[in-house]
């Protein structure tokens, strides 16, 4: 893969929607190619419930069904003040963490009781439906507001957009079909070969490269022959890939082996959290306490070990997925890359770092590294 920016060769204007739906936050960005020009990626970072928060690039994928399975309130809107209160008196449901549905079931077993259900008598696909055409809507709505001409422009493009969707490494068949019906469903493209042709996909991994070039990786002092580890850790899976620098002026890459996708993203803290909560805490209000554990006036301090083990699975994920990537090459590794949600965690960032610093290995988190 090269990470280089060249002039649109096509004829006529185009549109490329990049839709990133993660477990727990989502994010829309864009290209409008014209001939000639060298395209330029730019974010939505305007949606409903978020109109006062400008560079905002990132809602949460959260959506809330009334009993007849109509979207009461999806992304931002979700989590507005008394949205919860309203969503208990009208008997909605919440759909959260919907993506982690349709994920290979080999080795990942041991986190499905921690899955939240869909709705009753609704699917995965469904649900994503219904998610990927709120955020068609979102993409629309900010392209025609954000550019000169805006109708104009969208007018021009709608009837040929095309449309990138990342997913977590390892989701191949299956995965990608029941994406491609959501987004058939979504009404987004016709379910005929030129509308299926309209779609391509992209592993986090790779699509984590190009955006740590574009957003402070050294890639240019890296040597041909020399390789990087990205670490994708967002808030379901934690996704590493290894590349190696080809030869030539340009930015090149090529994958020196097979990507890895572990469930040890930054949900899965909570569910480490929420396990030893539940089996430490029997109290009820503001008057129990308990000095022998740590509990007075109904609220418990734990001490800052205590809390490490929440992150140590993910830790550890990274760590052991890293060393046996290296072990498996002969590529000398020059960087460990961070990016996705959970790197914005300075713990997680410190420890991976405390952890192979004594391999010789340089751990890098780009600037605008979510």
């Amino acid at each position: 893969m090269a990470a280089q920016s060249i002039p649109y060769a096509g004829t006529r204007r185009k549109l490329v929607l990049a839709f990133d739906v993660g477990t727990t936050y989502s994010g829309i960005s864009y290209s409008i190619l014209d001939p000639g020009q060298v395209p330029e990626i730019k974010s939505v970072n305007r949606f409903p419930g978020h109109e006062q928060i400008r560079g905002e690039s990132k809602i949460p994928t959260i959506i809330y069904y009334d009993s007849l399975g109509k979207v009461r309130a999806i992304g931002a809107e979700a989590i507005k003040e008394g949205i919860s209160e309203t969503a208990l008196d009208e008997g909605w449901t919440k759909a959260e963490w919907f993506k982690l549905h349709i994920r290979p079931k080999r080795g990942s077993d041991h986190i499905t009781s921690s899955i939240p259900p869909l709705p009753s008598g609704m699917t995965v696909v469904q649900v994503l439906a219904d998610f990927l055409k709120y955020f068609h809507h979102c993409a629309e709505a900010y392209i025609k507001g954000a550019h000169p001409n805006g109708e104009d422009l969208w007018r021009s493009v709608i009837l040929d957009i095309e449309y990138v969707i990342s997913h977590p490494n390892g989701w191949e068949g299956y995965q990608q079909s029941q994406i491609r019906s959501a987004i058939v469903l979504a009404g987004l493209i016709p379910d005929t070969e030129d509308g299926n042709s309209r779609v391509t996909f992209v592993t986090e991994g790779e699509a984590s490269l190009h955006f740590a070039i574009d957003f402070g990786f050294p890639a240019k002092s890296m040597k041909a022959g020399e390789g990087v580890i990205i670490v994708d850790a967002g808030g379901g899976t934690i996704d590493i890939s290894a590349y190696r620098k080809k030869e030539g002026k340009v930015n090149k890459f090529e994958e020196i082996t097979i990507s890895q996708c572990h469930f040890f993203g930054s949900v899965f803290v909570t569910v480490h959290a929420r396990v030893f909560l539940d089996e430490y805490i029997k109290f009820g209000g503001t008057r129990d306490n308990d000095p022998s554990c740590n509990i007075r006036y109904g609220q418990l301090k734990l001490p800052g070990a205590e809390i490490a083990k929440f992150f140590d699975p993910s830790v550890k994920s990274v760590v052991s997925s890293v060393l046996s990537l290296i072990k498996q090459g002969e590529t000398p590794i020059k960087y460990i890359v961070l990016v996705g949600g959970f790197s914005a965690s300075e713990w997680l960032v410190s420890k991976v770092d405390e952890a192979l610093k004594p391999y010789g290995l340089s751990v890098v988190r780009p600037d605008s590294h979510v």
